[in-house]
């Protein structure tokens, strides 16, 4: 006999005997896991595909030679993440945009351009305001160091050439709108 026939035969004799056929059990449902986004978007700050939280806004103005000053709309990079994400896989900065970064004690600073991908400016600033060094025109994609000359509490970053054309010179005074309630974080 088939199987099919016996299937039949079964199902008959429940019939003959006033018993409705019993149903065939329930599937087990596959559970589901949902998948992980890569670890790149959870962890690593320095991928591509990172979503950084969006950052606070401040103005910094250096004083620039012949009486001149020249302001910077920022955004503030005052936490462990920001400050390595910094201007990462930025395509372009506006002349008269930068990222201030904001360190919670003045100490001798150097950074890199690891994953950026334009040239900057960097003004490396003490804990009175005053521009201790310059970097100009940091070579992207680079892990050179790029070290202040003094301890600094600050570091603004501009687009490259920005120092040069706007006569920013080390010992220029610099004055902060916005960040008075910003605290940085070690």
């Amino acid at each position: 006999m088939t199987r099919v026939g016996l299937v039949l035969g079964v199902m008959l004799a429940c019939a003959c005997r006033g018993e409705p056929p019993k149903p065939p059990p329930a599937p087990v449902p596959t559970p589901v896991v949902p998948s992980a986004p890569p670890p790149s978007r959870q962890t690593d700050v320095t991928a591509e595909d990172y979503r950084m939280p969006r950052l606070p806004a401040g103005r910094v103005t250096v004083a620039a030679t012949q009486g001149k000053k020249v302001s910077f709309d920022v955004e503030v990079a005052a936490t462990r993440d920001s400050r390595t994400r910094g201007l990462m896989w930025r395509y372009a900065l506006p002349e008269t945009a930068g990222m201030l970064f904001i360190f919670p004690r003045e100490q001798p600073l150097s950074f890199w351009m690891r994953n950026t991908l334009i040239p900057l400016d960097m003004l490396f600033i003490d804990a009175k305001g005053k521009v201790v060094s310059i970097v100009e025109n940091a070579e992207p994609r680079t892990l050179s160091s790029r070290p202040s000359t003094g301890p600094a509490t600050y570091v603004l970053e501009v687009p490259g050439g920005t120092c040069a054309k706007k006569g920013l010179k080390a010992g220029a005074q610099v004055t902060f709108e916005g960040i008075s309630n910003i605290v940085p974080e070690d």
